[in-house]
């Protein structure tokens, strides 16, 4: 065990927890986003071993993508927007609403996808844009409070924009399955669904986390930006977003001078950024955490994905083949960037959130445990080794030819340490937090059985004496 004193140095002392909004709010993000983790790793598995009708690669990447990474991604701007900008949520009630909606949209949506009901898919297309697009209003209202932004405001202002033309783009495309929608406009199917995709992922997904770990990664390294990485953060400030933008318009209207523009940005983009990620955990001056063992493997991942990436690119932007860079990268890309990245800071904020709500108020007064004491370090160290190696076997098979197997068993590890993981948060809520798993997915429901919700946010049964 670490010493007390370092391993609560990881609490900054400059955020206003009292902006924050209840716990069952973040938290319930957090744990249906788990639970579509899983469901997302199971398809894979099922999908490798040719067990699973339908679009399974569309259901694999919409449960991955939208159900974890992105309602991840509510929860935490839903938590930290207020925490991070000294402002109240503008609106706790949308913010349980947008889950309400997100979540069954997004299952149907999947069901859907998989058992081939396509006239299906636009109403529950309609419930995913209007979860997404009252997140965007509800945390766009609390960022307009907190003005002047700084980078990490300024990263999640562009990542709600792209996160309200992506809905979009992907209505347009659930009703394109039965209907034809595009008539009379210079776009195909192919350039507004690669548009789709490009902002999906280099705009709502990667913005986020550039923004997200200019803070994290300076708070929990206690490591400051210096020297180069001060130009190397306007080069990914300003060029990554027009990259962006670029790289989309020239897939949606088949411009492959705009789209290698783009593309050649946002490459130098991920590279300015891989490079101040991997300087922070360099100079990092505190102990090493599951956190920061993660996100060692995105900024290696970042870096590898651009030098696969950048001649693959510059040859042919638009080709289908290179939807997400290098044919060989996309698991760099999405298993080690994204997933790494997710998973190093869902290993702060659960434990974060949990302790501020029941331990915070009892500092000077007994025994509190530090944030990093809460989760159990052998089952974080079992999940990384299983992610790690999943990962790599995956990656593995789009460098050479390996039989279905291969990727079966890399898909099977890989689903272990979802399993493993998912079960480590889980238990740090249920041992420690201020209320019930029951009562962080369904407050309403929770209080409506006899329940009523402390301050702290734990839900206390009446007494009947």
């Amino acid at each position: 065990m670490a010493p007390f004193a370092s391993r609560m140095a990881a609490i900054p002392s400059s955020i206003e927890v009292d902006s924050q909004p209840p716990m069952a709010v973040p938290l319930g993000h957090f744990v249906v986003g788990l639970c579509f983790l899983l469901g997302g790793g199971l398809v894979g598995v099922l999908g490798s071993l040719g067990a699973l009708p339908g679009q399974r690669e569309l259901a694999h990447v919409h449960l991955l993508l939208v159900g974890w990474v992105c309602v991840t991604i509510m929860g935490a701007m839903t938590q930290f927007v207020p925490v991070w900008s000294g402002t109240a949520l503008h609106s706790e009630r949308l913010s349980r609403l947008q889950l309400l909606l997100v979540a069954p949209g997004l299952l149907g949506f999947v069901i859907c996808l998989l058992g081939g009901f396509y006239g299906w898919l636009s109403p529950f297309g309609g419930l995913l844009l209007l979860g997404f697009w009252l997140f965007v209003y509800n945390v766009g209202r609390t960022l307009l409070a907190a003005r002047p932004w700084d980078v990490t405001e300024r990263h999640f202002a562009l990542a709600l924009g792209y996160l309200a033309v992506v809905t979009a783009f992907g209505l347009t495309l659930a009703v394109g399955f039965t209907r034809p929608v595009l008539g009379g406009i210079p776009i195909t199917r192919s350039g507004l669904h690669a548009a789709h995709a490009t902002l999906a992922v280099f705009g709502v997904v990667l913005t986020t986390v550039f923004g997200a770990l200019y803070q994290l990664g300076t708070m929990f390294t206690q490591s400051d930006l210096r020297g180069v990485d001060f130009p190397l953060r306007r080069v990914e400030e300003v060029g990554y977003p027009v990259g962006v933008v670029a790289l989309a318009l020239g897939r949606l209207f088949d411009a492959p001078s705009v789209g290698r523009l783009g593309a050649l940005l946002v490459v130098a983009g991920v590279v300015a950024f891989g490079v101040v990620l991997a300087r922070r955990l360099v100079g990092a001056t505190v102990e090493w955490t599951p956190m920061l063992s993660r996100y060692a493997v995105a900024a290696a991942a970042m870096l590898a994905w651009a030098a696969l990436t950048a001649p693959v690119w510059v040859a042919d932007p638009l080709s289908p083949a290179a939807l997400f860079g290098a044919p060989s990268s996309t698991y760099l890309l999405l298993f080690g960037v994204v997933g790494f990245v997710v998973f190093g800071t869902l290993y702060h904020v659960v434990p974060f959130i949990v302790w501020v709500h029941r331990y915070s108020d009892l500092l000077g007064l007994g025994d509190v445990p530090a944030i990093d004491d809460l989760y159990d370090d052998r089952l974080a160290a079992v999940d990384f080794a299983a992610l790690l190696g999943g990962f790599a076997v995956l990656g593995l098979t789009e460098f050479v030819a390996l039989p279905r197997l291969a990727s079966s068993f890399g898909g099977t590890l890989a689903l272990l340490g979802f399993v493993v993981f998912v079960a480590n948060l889980l238990s740090v809520i249920r041992t420690h937090g201020s209320a019930s798993l029951f009562a962080v997915l369904l407050p309403e429901a929770a209080r409506g059985t006899g329940g009523e919700e402390r301050s702290d946010g734990a839900v206390e049964r009446e007494s009947t004496e």
